[in-house]
């Protein structure tokens, strides 16, 4: 302390230059409230605002009836807390514990309270459900700001990592060559354990159970059972497949014959009701599904977006383990009316999302469809002929637009969503398993970034 002050001395006295006073040990006369810790404009007070004074959580209340024990933190204050470290990139339940106690932000939120990661991350796991519920409110509110005309959106899907490792997954052909050999290594330490056993009795005489099984043998059984269950899924999961195929099959067989009165054409091979050798199941996360990315395979999801073009609110969410986009068009374009209770006028999306399904379901719900028809850096020079009417229409409507196609709008309407949501708030990695779960966390994601539009709004 004395050097300290020396020093402070001989710089002053150097330099002729005086100094704040540090009053680092220095007492407040009255402590400080929490509303100080940040300004008036602060995104961590709006976020406190709006959740307190504008979001129905009824159904988180409700759940807390008859309770004993305890009295538990606040559920408005968790909710803020969660939606608040979505929008600025604190996800993970210990993080945000330990942004409670360092960052004066999330300190302001908790008021100097901070709960536990266990805390957190229970109540994230009981109010799931209605924390994904939360989108349709925070999205109700953009639209009532004038965010959301509805006028053009686009949609688009990202893949995002799993919380599981692609190294921990295994094919259908291995899975059966290591239940073989996991077999024949179980009953050979089964016998071993037995003819030791029958030694140990000989040598120290049958005071034992005689069914103590090593370790090195359960392990062995379990990873056996582990196996044998996830080869019984990807078989029910085939049998299922096959069996849909063949109802559809009989179906349009049936629909043609009403129709036309045709012979029968050549019967089509029975669907194999066997898994592919080379279809994959996760051990860590059994749903997720290997998907190809820019960047080489991953084990994840694949997390979907329809983005309102005059502001890039997220009007609708889905999120599947597949790698197609395609079976999501529908699915956006109806939640975007369930959500808002009104249909976009226009909306563009990119090959993935192209079928003659697709494309006539467009037309049926009176949508100006603009969507791309092929995956090429040059589209102009590729030579490539496309089976149905309406995917042909749409290549000569896009064509015949060139680069006034409403189609342009697509690329700088929903793909900055995805980078702000993956590089800006560093969002790489889902943290919950089960398809029900991650796509409830891509909703609180998706809610989190329509809440930093609406606060962008309000300031």
């Amino acid at each position: 302390m004395a050097v300290a002050n020396h020093m402070a001395g001989v710089i002053q006295g150097g330099m002729s230059k005086s100094f704040r006073d540090w009053h680092i040990d220095q007492q407040l006369l009255l402590p400080p409230s929490v509303q100080d810790f940040v300004p008036a404009g602060h995104l961590a007070r709006f976020v406190v605002s709006l959740v307190r004074d504008e979001l129905e959580l009824s159904a988180i209340y409700a759940s807390y009836a008859g309770e004993k024990g305890q009295p538990p933190y606040h559920p408005a204050m968790l909710t803020a807390l969660l939606l608040y470290g979505y929008a600025v990139g604190v996800y993970s339940s210990r993080r945000l514990a330990k942004a409670c106690r360092e960052r004066v932000d999330f300190m302001a939120i908790v008021a100097l309270d901070a709960p536990d990661f266990r805390t957190i991350s229970d109540f994230r796991k009981r109010h799931l459900k209605a924390l994904e519920g939360l989108f349709v409110q925070v999205l109700q509110l953009c639209e009532a700001a004038g965010l959301v005309k509805l006028g053009h959106v686009a949609l688009d899907g990202t893949k995002v990592k799993a919380n599981a490792s692609k190294h921990k997954a295994m094919s259908y052909a291995r899975m059966v060559a290591r239940e073989k050999e996991l077999e024949a290594e179980v009953r050979r330490w089964l016998a071993a354990a037995e003819a030791a056993d029958a030694e140990e009795d000989r040598l120290f005489g049958a005071d034992k159970r005689g069914d103590e099984l090593p370790d090195w043998v359960a392990d062995k059984a379990k990873r056996l059972a582990k196996i044998r269950a996830a080869k019984a899924a990807l078989e029910a999961e085939a049998k299922a497949a096959a069996e849909e195929k063949a109802r559809g099959e009989a179906a349009a067989e049936a629909k043609r014959q009403a129709e036309g009165g045709k012979k029968p054409g050549r019967k089509a091979k029975p669907a194999i009701d066997l898994p592919a050798p080379k279809a994959q199941r996760n051990f860590t996360d059994p749903q997720s599904r290997v998907l190809l990315t820019r960047d080489g395979f991953v084990q994840g999801y694949n997390a979907e977006a329809a983005v309102d073009a005059e502001a890039q609110v997220i009007v609708a969410y889905g999120l599947t383990n597949g790698q197609s986009d395609q079976e999501q068009l529908i699915v956006l374009l109806d939640g975007i009316e369930t959500n808002l209770g009104r249909k976009p006028k226009e909306a563009s999306a990119d090959a993935g999302f192209c079928s003659e399904a697709n494309l006539a379901a467009l037309q049926a719900r009176g949508i100006a469809g603009y969507v791309a028809v092929a995956r090429a850096k040059h589209p102009a020079a590729v030579k490539r002929k496309f089976a149905g009417p309406l995917t042909q229409a749409m290549q000569r409507k896009l064509a015949q637009a060139g680069w006034r196609s409403r189609y342009r709008l697509r690329k700088q309407i929903v793909e900055p969503v995805f980078g702000q949501i993956k590089a800006a708030r560093g969002f790489r990695q889902f943290l919950l398993r089960g398809i029900d779960k991650v796509r409830a966390e891509w909703a609180m994601l998706c809610t989190a970034h329509n809440l930093l539009k609406l606060a962008s709004r309000a300031a």
